[in-house]
C-alpha cells in the first residue's frame, strides 16, 4: 500500500501495456483496453499519452481520452482512425491481442468529473469528444449518481454513434439524446441539423439548477455549445471544454 501511494506522488512514467481486448465503435473507430501493471488510477476525464517504438528505434506518440472510470489496472482509450495517421492507423486497423505499447498517465486535472462535485452534471459531446464524456457518464452511474446526469451527444449520422449499445439503448432515455447533424434515423422525431438552444432546454439542465457543463468535440462545435450555454444563463465558471483539431464528427 505504500508504494501504491508514493507513485501516486510521482511525475508518471511511460509504462508498458498489452492489449487485452478491443472492440469496433464505427468503421473508422475503435475501442482498446490494456492492462497496465503499474497503474496507479486515474480520474474520469484524464488522458494518457500512447507510444510506439519501431524497430529501428523511431518513437511515435500521440494523446487519447480515456473512455472508461478507473478499474483496477485496466485502461480503455477510444479511437478514431486520422487520414494518413501513423498511430491512429495501428491502434484502429493493425494492433492486435497480446501486442503491446507504452503509456504515460494519466494526465489533466480540470477537465475531470469528481464524486464529490455538487450535481447536477450535463455532458455534450460531439463526434469522437464523447471518450472522456463517457468515462464521467459511467463513473457516475457506477457510484448511483446516474439521475444527476444528463448527456447530449452530437454525431453526423447513426453509423456514427460510438458506444451504441449503451446509448442507443439507455435504460433512461431522459438522461441521453443522440442528434444527428447529416442523417437522423427514420424514427427520429428532430430532424437532422446542428445543436440548438431548444436541444440544451430540452434535453439538458437548466441554468438555475447550476449544472458543471463539461463540452468536449472539435473546436467550431465546442465555441458553438459553449455560446449556447452563456446565452442560455449557464455561469462560464461552471462550463469546462475540451477541444480537438478538424477530426471529430
Amino acid at each position: 500500500m505504500a508504494r501504491t501511494a508514493l507513485r501516486r506522488h510521482l511525475a508518471p512514467a511511460w509504462l508498458p501495456s498489452a492489449l487485452v481486448q478491443a472492440r469496433a465503435e464505427t468503421d473508422s473507430a475503435r475501442t482498446l483496453r490494456f492492462e497496465v501493471p503499474d497503474w496507479p488510477g486515474h480520474l474520469a476525464g484524464q488522458h494518457v499519452d500512447v507510444r510506439l517504438t519501431a524497430e529501428d528505434g523511431y518513437t511515435a506518440q500521440r494523446s487519447y481520452s480515456l473512455s472508461a472510470p478507473a478499474n483496477g489496472t485496466a485502461v480503455e482509450i477510444t479511437v478514431q482512425r486520422v487520414p494518413d495517421g501513423e498511430v491512429s492507423t495501428y491502434l484502429v486497423d493493425d494492433m492486435q491481442v497480446g501486442d503491446t505499447i507504452e503509456i504515460l498517465g494519466p494526465l489533466g486535472g480540470w477537465f475531470t468529473w469528481r464524486a464529490t462535485q455538487p450535481p447536477p452534471t450535463l455532458l455534450i459531446g460531439g463526434g469522437s469528444g464523447i471518450a472522456p464524456l463517457m468515462a464521467m457518464f459511467r463513473a457516475g452511474a457506477r457510484l448511483g449518481a446516474g439521475s444527476s446526469f444528463r448527456l447530449l451527444y452530437s454525431v453526423r449520422t447513426p453509423a456514427d454513434v460510438y458506444f451504441a449499445d449503451e446509448l442507443l439503448d439507455a435504460s433512461d432515455p431522459d438522461a441521453i439524446q443522440v442528434l444527428y447533424t447529416r442523417a437522423a434515423p427514420t424514427a427520429s422525431a428532430r430532424p437532422a441539423g446542428r445543436i440548438t438552444a431548444a436541444d440544451l432546454r430540452d434535453h439538458g439542465w437548466p441554468a438555475q439548477a447550476r449544472p458543471t457543463c463539461y463540452v468536449c468535440g472539435p473546436t467550431p462545435f465546442v465555441e458553438a455549445v459553449t455560446a449556447l450555454l452563456v446565452s442560455a444563463g449557464h455561469s462560464p465558471d461552471l462550463i469546462r471544454a475540451e477541444r480537438f483539431g478538424p477530426t471529430g464528427g
